[in-house]
C-alpha cells in the first residue's frame, strides 16, 4: 500500500450509516463536507419564489450553493437546530486528516448537480434557470456543522474566490472558534458577509439554548463578537427567537446592550420554525407570529440609535435592522 493510499484512509469521513441517512435526507455528502439544495432553491427552479437573501442582499437564489466543509461537526447541540445534530459526534477536525479545498468543492459540485438532475425533466421547472443554476454565483458556507472547525477554511474560501462565476460568499458561524475568524482576516480570506449566530444575551441563556460543548463557550463566543464589530467583512448578528425561552421585553433590551459590542452592520430578527429534527426538542408553540417578530424589532431599534429596521420578508418569519453609522449597500452588486 502506497504511503497515498495510507493517507486517504486516515481522511475524516462521515460514518456510512449516517451518510446513508443524509443522502436519504436529500443531503449531498463527500467525506466530512456536506451539501443540499435548500427549499427556497428548489422553489425557485419552480419559479415559485425566492429566499430573503434575494429580496436583502441581492442574492440569486436559483444560483446558490449551500455547503458545509464539516458536515457533522459541531461544538454545539442547540435546541432550535433543525439540522440532524443527533449524529456529531465530535468537536475537532485535524488539519492532517481532512479534504483539501478544491477537492471538497469539486465533489460537493458533483453532487449538486445529481441532487439538481431530476429537475431538469420536470416540466414545470424554469430550464434557463437549472442551466445558470450549475454556475453558482454565491456560496452560503453553512448548512449542517460549523464551517470554522474545518482548519483549511482560509483556503476553501480563496479558492471559491478565484472562481470567475462568483459574486459573493456567506459564512454562518456559531463563534465558537474566534481564532479562524482572526486567521481569516490575516490570511486574506474574508468573504462577503458573515453570520453570527446570536441566540442569548446572557452567560446563562447562551448555555440554555446552544447547549455547547465547550466550558469557555461564553466566553469564546464574545471574542467572535468583539471580532464582527472590526472585520473588514460585512456582518450580521442573526437572532432566532424561541418563545419561553429568548422573546420578551426585558430580554429584547438585553440584546440591545450586548449588540452594541459587535455593532454589526445588519441584525436578522428571526422566529424558530418547527420543522427538520427540531421538532423533536420543541412544540410547534415556540414559533412566532410575524407580528411578534416585528415587535421585538421594534423594541431593539427603540434602543439602538444607530439602527433602523430595513426590511422584512413574512414567508420566512425575518426582520432587517440595518446600521445606518456603519452604513454599506444592502445590495451585493
Amino acid at each position: 500500500m502506497s504511503c497515498a493510499d495510507e493517507h486517504v484512509q486516515d481522511l475524516i469521513q462521515i460514518k456510512p450509516s449516517i451518510a446513508r441517512q443524509l443522502r436519504n435526507a436529500k443531503y449531498g455528502v463527500y467525506n466530512h463536507s456536506t451539501v443540499e439544495l435548500c427549499h427556497w432553491t428548489k422553489k425557485s427552479f419552480m419559479d415559485e419564489g425566492t429566499c430573503y437573501k434575494h429580496r436583502f442582499y441581492g442574492i440569486d437564489t436559483h444560483r446558490c450553493m449551500e455547503f458545509s466543509p464539516a458536515g457533522m461537526f459541531c461544538e454545539n447541540r442547540c435546541i432550535y437546530c433543525w439540522r440532524p445534530m443527533e449524529f456529531y459526534e465530535h468537536i475537532e477536525m485535524p488539519r492532517d486528516a481532512v479534504d483539501e479545498p478544491q477537492a471538497i468543492i469539486d465533489n460537493l459540485m458533483r453532487e449538486r448537480f445529481r441532487l439538481m438532475s431530476g429537475y431538469f425533466g420536470n416540466a414545470g421547472t424554469n430550464k434557463a434557470k437549472l442551466i445558470e443554476a450549475m454556475r453558482p454565483t454565491h456560496y452560503a458556507i453553512s448548512l449542517s456543522g460549523e464551517p470554522t472547525m474545518y482548519p483549511k477554511l482560509p483556503g476553501l474560501i480563496r479558492y471559491l474566490k478565484s472562481l470567475k462565476d462568483t459574486r459573493s460568499i456567506f459564512l454562518v458561524t456559531n463563534g465558537q472558534e474566534p481564532e479562524m475568524l482572526y486567521r481569516l482576516e490575516e490570511e486574506d480570506a474574508l468573504p462577503t458577509q458573515i453570520y453570527l449566530s446570536t441566540n442569548a444575551p446572557n452567560k446563562r441563556l447562551y448555555y440554555l439554548i446552544n447547549k455547547p460543548r465547550l466550558r469557555d463557550a461564553w466566553e469564546r463566543w464574545l471574542k467572535s463578537l468583539e471580532f464582527i464589530a472590526s472585520t473588514n467583512a460585512r456582518t450580521v448578528a442573526r437572532i432566532t427567537l424561541i418563545r419561553g425561552y429568548n422573546y420578551g421585553l426585558d430580554i429584547a433590551r438585553e440584546f440591545a446592550e450586548i449588540l452594541r459590542i459587535g455593532n454589526p452592520h445588519f441584525i436578522e430578527v428571526k422566529s424558530y420554525m418547527h420543522v427538520g429534527n427540531s421538532i423533536n426538542r420543541l412544540s410547534a408553540d415556540e414559533m412566532l407570529s410575524m407580528d411578534e417578530v416585528l415587535a421585538f424589532t421594534g423594541v431593539l431599534e427603540y434602543h439602538l440609535d444607530d439602527y433602523a429596521i430595513y426590511d422584512w420578508s413574512v414567508p420566512s418569519r425575518v426582520v432587517v435592522l440595518q446600521n445606518m453609522k456603519r452604513y454599506v449597500d444592502p445590495i451585493i452588486h
